[in-house]
């Protein structure tokens, strides 16, 4: 039985899972208003439906991709590749998982999950069928299905989703997707390579992958300086995202340089995952922050 749920947690990609709903949050959390009928009730269908629609994604994804999955280092134990559970099975719970989403994200709210369905056929569809497999840049249209799950949740409780602070959450997650995978992919692109996947290291070289990776990283950071803009910013924003920022930048800088040789990645790679929950989540506090004071006065 523990091996049993260890392996549907692999196949389900549970730890990302588990970010796509803290995402989903944070979404919810800036787009709720205390005059707003939310419940913890209409939360919580909500972020179940994220849950369920991403895990039955993930698990179509390992379908569709076993046959590299078994070519790579890295993939090559997970369920389906390795023949520990079956293309069919996986299907099968795949199907169930994603109408059981959309399903609860409907209850929630129709708009959320045309969204959900959405992002499930532009990853399953077009980002892993076509964008991965054929194109270099492939995962920059591929971090718009990455980017949506804060959508989603904002658009469950708002439906106006182009609001500045619904776009400033996005773009923080779509920014955040081309460091964050494109330091992996210099890390394994002989393991890549192997699967047959174009990533950016193997096709334009390393140096040319750290540069998209700097200037992606300059437009990431310049959009949280830029922040005040778009959402609320105030102590959090000031004593956190502010000195995130700065130490994400002084990483690039050494990753860049080469200054700690073939590990100079992690460090990046682990700042990088760090301020996407800070930037994610400053403006929300900050805004839940003002919110409680003025009730309180």
């Amino acid at each position: 039985m523990i091996q049993l749920i260890k392996q549907l947690f692999v196949l389900t990609k549970g730890g990302i899972v588990v970010f796509v709903v803290m995402s989903g949050l944070a979404g919810y959390a800036m787009g709720y208003n205390l005059e707003d009928d939310g419940s913890l009730f209409h939360l919580a269908l909500t972020l179940i439906g994220l849950a369920l629609v991403s895990a039955g994604s993930f698990a179509l994804n390992q379908i569709q991709e076993s046959e590299i999955d078994s070519k790579m280092k890295r993939t090559q134990s997970r369920p389906v590749a390795s023949g520990w559970i079956s293309k069919g099975e996986a299907l099968g719970l795949s199907i169930v998982l994603s109408l059981m989403g959309v399903a609860a994200l409907y209850l929630a709210s129709p708009l959320a999950a045309l969204l959900g369905f959405s992002t499930l056929v532009l990853y399953n569809g077009f980002y892993t069928l076509w964008w991965k497999r054929y194109w270099a840049f492939g995962a920059v249209p591929g971090a718009i299905p990455g980017a949506m799950p804060v959508v989603i949740g904002y658009a469950a409780i708002r439906p106006n989703i182009f609001s500045p602070d619904c776009v400033y959450l996005f773009l923080i997650l779509f920014l955040w997707q081309m460091p964050h995978f494109w330091a992996i992919a210099i890390k394994l692109r002989e393991d890549y390579e192997k699967g047959g996947i174009p990533v950016l290291p193997s096709v334009i070289g390393e140096k040319q992958t750290l540069f998209q990776i700097g200037l992606y990283t300059f437009v990431y950071v310049g959009l949280v300086v830029a922040s005040p803009w778009f959402v609320p910013a105030r102590y959090v924003y000031l004593f956190l995202a502010i000195p995130t920022a700065l130490k994400l930048m002084w990483e690039l800088m050494k990753f860049v340089k080469g200054a700690n040789g073939d590990k100079g990645w992690l460090p990046f790679f682990i700042w990088t995952n760090l301020s996407v929950i800070v930037f994610l989540f400053a403006p929300v506090i900050d805004k839940w922050i003002y919110v409680v004071r003025h009730l309180l006065v």
